[in-house]
């Protein structure tokens, strides 16, 4: 039997990609709601109300009264927003941090599709500090570039306008009395004893991002070389499809470039370990919209099914 499926918030970016990726599938039966209607609570709650399964691409507050009118009803919520990812009751939904984070995923009703700069961030660090190697109390730092398609339709509608400013054919870094949205859920998932310092670029491109942490090798709990923190990421998401660590002889970590539109399109994590003894950098680069939101949520739920996870998905 078809599973039905709601996307709240069809209409932005995230939606778009998620209903775009459904109509390869015969295994989901798509609820459409009336466009001059959606954004009636009433005609929302009666498609939430008639799905299994509802995705949820709006901004926080209209993500929060979403689930209030699911309220007592036996559906998913799988939500992209920011509004509940750092909040009881709701499964994190990256499953390759630890088995428990999969597990969750798989038995819960609610789940909070990672924001996109945290999800690099994440996958860098988490790790990490689980395995021993990064101290809680480390003060961490990091950079990361992003294309435009992440800032919404107003921001991207100026990017591609013919007459826009001459500054937004630059990157350029922004959040910068360091108030990201996406610092909470970096910190509380990793268990960072402070908040990390992150300064995000926006650039000239559609979609794709790098993350990088940098590290003090000599300020780590043991002595890491950047190799041997290759072969620990290597090891700590081996067989998992989703998530691809570099070879040590990488042509693209090797050329000195890590270009953030390399992964535009695919729906996978790529994780990159370069430096020297001394200082070492940890990158990640994936697709905003792939690994990042879309690709994401419906992996989520692909878990929730039990199929494969990629499947509908780019890898």
């Amino acid at each position: 039997m078809k599973k039905k499926v709601f996307i709240d918030g069809s209409e932005g970016t995230t939606g778009l990609r998620i209903d775009e990726r459904f109509r390869r599938r015969d295994d989901i039966e798509l609820l459409h709601i009336n466009p001059e209607l959606r954004k009636d609570p009433e005609e929302r709650k009666k498609m939430i109300r008639a799905s299994d399964i509802t995705f949820l691409c709006l901004p926080d507050e209209a993500a929060r009264e979403s689930v209030a009118l699911a309220e007592g009803e036996d559906v998913v919520i799988i939500d992209t927003s920011t509004a509940h990812r750092t909040e009881e009751g709701w499964a994190y939904g990256f499953p390759e941090l630890s088995d428990a984070h999969r597990t969750a995923i798989k038995e819960g009703t609610r789940i909070a599709v990672p924001g996109c700069y945290a999800t690099g961030f994440i996958s860098l660090v988490y790790p990490l500090i689980a395995g021993g190697i990064l101290p809680k109390d480390y003060p961490v730092s990091s950079f990361a570039i992003s294309g435009y398609s992440g800032a919404g339709k107003k921001t991207i509608a100026a990017y591609e306008s013919a007459d826009r400013p001459k500054e937004l054919s630059a990157g350029r870094e922004y959040a910068l009395t360091q108030q990201h949205k996406h610092l909470k859920e970096m910190k509380k998932i990793t268990g960072l004893a402070r908040t990390p310092l992150f300064s995000p670029i926006i650039d000239d491109y559609y979609s794709g991002m790098v993350v990088s942490v940098q590290l003090y090798a000599d300020m780590l709990s043991r002595k890491e070389l950047p190799e041997s923190l290759l072969d620990f990421y290597a090891d700590y998401y081996k067989n998992r499809q989703f998530i691809k660590v570099s070879a040590a002889d990488d042509e693209t970590a090797a050329g000195g470039f890590l270009a953030g539109n390399s992964l535009s399109g695919w729906d996978g994590l790529k994780i990159y370990v370069t430096g020297n003894e001394e200082r070492i950098v940890v990158s990640s680069q994936f697709d905003n919209l792939g690994k990042g939101a879309s690709g994401a949520a419906i992996q989520c739920m692909n878990i929730i099914l039990g199929c494969d996870e990629s499947k509908g998905l780019d890898l």
